[in-house]
């Protein structure tokens, strides 16, 4: 694995590097965040009041979490201080802080929205992550985790090329399901997505009934805590 990356240095490129590794999938690099936040819609039965998105970057995600829960207050959060200035500026109705140790601005959450996260933390550093997750949920809160899928070979090509993705790790579900009921949580459901570009219109509304099948693009985790 390569040293650690230092996303500071890409939080005004993000979205360009994105368009440039996956323009192929997607011409629309927001498409990813629409997509992923739709799924969550559909998972989430209970309406939350409060949404943390763990390790949010430059916010891409937070406007599609406000639109399809418009009465919960979303809140991010990142290690990258120049991610989260720049998520401040796009989204001020939200409120976001710095993953520096120190207490979050809520005690906790009822859904905690995790996208591509996981695989940029150190392998020894994931049961801290995932205990500091269960930390932050109240009881009966959701959890819903978006991976890359390692068993997938475009998926594989993407993040070996992507500079933002130097220090990767991919984690199958398996794996990922370990740590997160390690930390304490449970009632499991998870499926993979992104088997199709939208361009494939009419394909598109199909991933919904093959998402046990292992060779989606990614793949999410659901999980409450107890």
């Amino acid at each position: 694995m390569s040293s650690k990356v230092d996303f500071d240095e890409y939080s005004g490129s993000y979205d360009e590097l994105l368009r440039e590794h996956t323009g192929f999938f997607s011409e629309d690099e927001k498409y990813f965040a629409r997509y992923k936040v739709a799924i969550a819609r559909e998972l989430v039965k209970t309406e939350p009041r409060q949404i943390l998105e763990y390790g949010c970057g430059i916010g891409r995600n937070i406007p599609y979490l406000r639109s399809e829960f418009r009465n919960a207050q979303v809140f991010g959060s990142d290690i990258s201080a120049a991610s989260i200035e720049i998520a401040r500026k796009e989204n001020p109705e939200s409120i976001f802080w710095i993953e520096d140790g120190k207490p979050p601005p809520a005690a906790s959450f009822d859904l905690l929205f995790v996208a591509g996260v996981f695989h940029h933390i150190a392998p020894q550093e994931r049961r801290a992550a995932a205990s500091t997750l269960f930390e932050r949920a109240s009881g009966g809160s959701q959890l819903i985790v978006f991976e890359h899928n390692p068993f997938n070979p475009v998926t594989r090509r993407i993040v070996r090329d992507c500079p933002y993705d130097a220090d990767a790790v991919l984690l199958a579900p398996r794996e990922l399901k370990e740590l997160l009921a390690g930390a304490g949580f449970g009632s499991f459901r998870t499926g993979f997505a992104l088997f199709v570009p939208p361009k494939l219109r009419s394909l598109v509304g199909f991933e919904r009934f093959v998402r046990w099948l292992p060779l989606g693009g990614q793949y999410w985790i659901s999980a409450h805590r107890k």
